[in-house]
């Protein structure tokens, strides 16, 4: 008699675990890294100033405005990522406020750490890299056309602070996605 196929799978299963289990340790991690997805991980920062305006930048490779970041640097601790970039974008030292929120983008495998941050010094923000062509001061009622990232971004705050302020602008940049 045949066994049936989900029986078949099972003791495959079983077979390939304890394989696995006899395997050093980086063949195990090698195995882990070819068989799973993997993911970029970036730092996004919505830079507030005292007025309620956020920084917005325009880069050189795209159209709609979006928010200083990028990805992180291999072993690179998010907040010190966050920092970084802005740093290097804007040329402004950030102060991180409250918990980040995450958004995962399984289409591009990216996965986007998302902080509120206030600035000492909003008057000394300036297109420091070759990559950002243009930097201004947006009212959040009053944003211009977003990058993906950007209202991905925006929303993923909204619904973390469940804040009414927000989330009205959750709701409309959700609504024109």
């Amino acid at each position: 008699m045949r066994p049936d196929l989900s029986t078949a799978k099972a003791r495959l299963h079983l077979f390939l675990l304890r394989l696995y289990r006899r395997l050093p340790t980086s063949a195990r991690l090698f195995v882990v890294h070819a068989v799973t997805p993997s993911f970029t991980v970036g730092a996004i920062c919505v830079i507030e100033r005292g007025d309620g305006t956020v920084l917005l930048v325009r880069h050189s490779y795209r159209r709609h405005w979006g928010f200083p970041g990028g990805l992180l640097q291999r072993g690179e601790d998010v907040t010190v990522g966050a920092r970084r970039e802005a740093r290097e974008e804007v040329g402004i030292s950030i102060e991180l406020v409250g918990e980040p929120a995450v958004v995962v983008d399984p289409a591009s495998r990216r996965v986007d750490v998302v902080f509120r941050a206030r600035c000492p010094e909003p008057q000394a923000a300036r297109a420091c890299s070759p990559e950002i062509v243009e930097l201004a001061w947006f009212p959040l009622d009053d944003l211009p056309d977003l990058q993906h990232e950007a209202s991905s971004a925006l929303a993923a705050l909204a619904r973390a602070r469940n804040s009414s302020e927000l989330g009205d602008l959750a709701a409309r940049v959700e609504a024109a996605e």
